[in-house]
Order: structure tokens, then sequence, then C-alpha cells
């Protein structure tokens, strides 16, 4: 049995809440995405292109091993004279499949997969979170010419890099959307790209860094009820129009005549909701696009504005527990490069999916509840010896996932607090007292 048969008995055998898994991770949806992307062909390889976007997902998911050897360790490769798979056919093969593919598989899991996850709502908005992370990539002649580098006060960056913004569901940790390019684009720039995949009836929770009225506006113009929650810029001038509560005002934010030519649908003015409140003795101010006191109770709007760092450790699970801290990515070409993010993507959705199943499985958990570093390296090992158990034997290693829930559950959080600091900026000659101690 390959391991994306594998995959595909896992989602036959989920309880009924979740019969529809096997639509979203059959072999047909991988087919049809082969299409659109016009990369299908007829002719049969060790390596078809189906196993190939396994294979791609294998990467991030046995960050470790080879790309050759991973071929061979899932077993994904027709049956042929010699057990293995040269690594340069590997790397012809992933050339063959490109980027769009993987990219439309992502895209049509991540919508799949939401529709059959319950998340929980707040007034009936789901939460989402918004933010920007950089990965660098291999320093070859390809990547040197396509991305930039990063520089600060101690030079440039040793290796390319490559700027993503990601949009996520804050309760499961599932990716709703994506968008990257060389970290010479701006966040802002990449932001606009995960518009059309923002869902109705949703509440979006940005860092300030994100602060734009043009971006904000078509963000909640988009579809219906897309509210968007953000702190106040320092020095950003509004005008008082009605109170509504105390420290809850409603204000009026005029548009800079540059911001309306490259947003032409931004009017002269924006209202908007501004709150107040200390919180360890400094005072926060939030803006929100969400103006009805009645159904947006004050008292719980700041508050939510916490949840946002659920995004920061999203990061952290991809980089340090999923990559196991390769910080580099493997491709050494621009195309391969963003082949191997989508897939990285999938593989991460792929387990919190998995993570998801698990928790709604036990009372009052919700996936975030859980440790990925655990769960991740359990549902990895089971996946890897799925394609050589019995498929009668399936079921049961679908039931022991689900049994295993209860030991990921982490302990309540601790409300710990650390406040930026701003480093000492390096001398570039030693001090007096320096001097005296040489």
């Amino acid at each position: 049995m390959h391991f994306s048969d594998a995959i595909d008995a896992i989602a036959k055998s989920v309880p009924d809440d979740f019969s529809s898994l096997s639509e979203v991770l059959s072999p047909e949806l991988i087919d049809t995405c082969l299409e659109e992307a016009g990369v299908a062909t007829l002719r049969k390889r060790r390596l078809p292109l189906d196993m190939v976007v396994w294979a791609v997902v294998g990467m991030a998911l046995f960050r470790h091993i080879p790309m050759g050897q991973i071929v061979n360790h899932l077993d994904i490769m027709l049956p042929g004279k010699r057990p293995f798979v040269a690594p340069s056919a590997v790397v012809q093969a992933r050339q063959r499949l490109g980027v769009e593919p993987v990219k439309r598989v992502f895209e049509q899991t991540q919508a799949l997969w939401h529709q059959q996850t319950p998340h929980p709502h707040w007034s009936g908005l789901t939460l989402l979170g918004v933010d920007g992370v950089v990965w660098r990539t291999p320093d070859s002649p390809e990547n040197q010419a396509a991305f930039a580098r990063t520089r600060n006060a101690q030079g440039e960056a040793s290796y390319p890099q490559i700027r993503m913004v990601c949009q996520m569901e804050l309760t499961s940790h599932l990716l709703t959307g994506s968008a990257f390019d060389s970290v010479a684009s701006s966040e802002m720039e990449l932001t606009t790209q995960l518009i059309g995949s923002t869902p109705d009836h949703s509440l979006t929770l940005f860092d300030r860094g994100f602060y734009s009225l043009g971006l904000l506006h078509a963000w909640q113009s988009a579809g219906e009820q897309r509210h968007w929650l953000i702190p106040l810029k320092k020095g950003t001038q509004y005008q008082e129009e009605r109170s509504l509560g105390r420290q809850d005002r409603l204000v009026t934010l005029s548009t800079s005549p540059q911001a309306r030519k490259k947003w032409p649908a931004l009017p002269p003015t924006m209202t908007a909701r501004l709150l107040r409140r200390k919180v360890n003795g400094k005072e926060v101010q939030i803006l929100t696009s969400m103006t009805d006191p009645l159904r947006f109770p004050a008292a719980d709007i700041v508050d939510l504005y916490s949840h946002r760092w659920e995004i920061e450790l999203g990061y952290r699970e991809m980089k340090q527990s999923l990559l196991g801290n390769r910080l580099t990515l493997r491709s050494r070409t621009p195309e391969m490069v963003f082949q191997e993010l989508w897939g990285t993507l999938l593989a991460y959705n792929l387990i919190r999916f998995q993570m998801a199943r698990m928790a709604y499985s036990l009372d009052a958990v919700h996936p975030n509840q859980l440790s990925f570093h655990q769960a991740a390296h359990w549902l990895i090992k089971e996946l890897t010896i799925l394609p050589w158990v019995s498929p009668g034997r399936v079921p049961g290693v679908v039931q022991s996932m689900l049994d295993m829930a209860p030991s990921f559950v982490l302990p309540e959080r601790r409300e710990r607090s650390y406040p930026r600091s701003v480093r000492r900026r390096p001398q570039k000659y030693p001090t007096k007292k320096n001097a005296s101690q040489r």
C-alpha cells in the first residue's frame, strides 16, 4: 500500500462527522489539481506526478532525510528493475511538477478541512490572525539573483531570504492562506493577496505594522462581516464622534490623497471604534471595525488581541518542531523554493488537521491546547508505518491516534510578561573602561 493510499485509508476510517475527508486527500483531488495546472501527463513514470506531490510533503515531514531516501522511505514510486530511485530522477520529477499543483492542493485542502472542523466562534465570528515571517534559502547563484537579503547595522544577511505572510485560524492553528516572495517585498503588499481567501463572518487580528486604512477598508469591504482589529498606531489622527461607553468611542479617521490614489475605492473618511484599557499599568488602545456595541461588548474586545500571539506560536511550530530547527530550505532554485514552501504549509496543515480531530474527540479541549511537538512526532511515526500495515489494521491505527490525544494536552498557560527591550548598539571602538582593563 502506497503512502497516499494509507492517507486515504485514514480518511475512510474516520467518524461520520469527518466522512467527507476521503474527498479531501483522495488521489482524484490531486489529479484534478494537476490537470488544472496543466502538468498532467499520460506517460507512466517510476515517479508519477501525483506521487511527487507526496514527496514534496515528505520534505517537511522528514526534514532530516535526503530527498532520494524520502521517496524510498515513503514507498511512493512504482515498481521497477531497481528497488530505489536515483536522486537526479527526484530533482527532474520536482521540476516537471512545478509550483502551481502543490499550491492548488494546499488551497483545496485548507478550504475543505476548515469546513470539516468545528471552530469555536466569538460573537459569531471566526478568529483569524495575520503576520509575517522570513525564511532563508541556500546561497546558490539562482537564489542570489531572484531573492534579496536583509540588512542591519552589522551588514548584509548571509543567505537570500523569502518573506511570507500567513493567515491562520487561531484556535486550531490551521492555515487559511499564504503569500510569499523575495524579502524585498513588503508585508503590506503580500497581505493584499490574502483578501480574497478571507472567509465571511470573521475577525482578523493584525499587528500594528499592518496599519493601512486602504488595506483595512479593502479587507472589510471584500465580503460580509469581515472585521479587523489592530492596535492604534502612534501618532494616528482621528476625531471622536460619540461615546459608546467608558473608554469606548466611535471615531472618524481621515484618509490621505496618497492612500486614495493607491486604493481607488477608499473613501475620504472611515468610521471605526476605539477602545482604551490599562493592562499591567500601561494604556492599550485598540482600533476595530466592530462598531456595534450591543453585539460586540467592549469588555472582551481588548482581551481578544492577546490571541494574535497564536500565529507566532504556529511559526515556531513550523520552524522548530516540524523542520527540526533546520532553518535553511533545501531547494537551490527559486521555483523549487516556492514549491518546497507550499509543501511545508500543506504538511503543517495535514498534521494540524489530525490534531484537530484528536482535540475534538475530547471534552472542552481546543487544538491549540495540544502539544504540537509531541503530537507531530507521534503522527509522523504512525503515518510512516501505515504503508506496511495491512488494510484491516488501518482502523485500529487510526483509533490509536485518537486514544493518544489526552497525553498531548498541555497544562494551562501561565500569565507571563516579556516586555520588549532595546538592545545596546555595539560600539565601533572599545570604551575607556574596557581599554584600561585590557
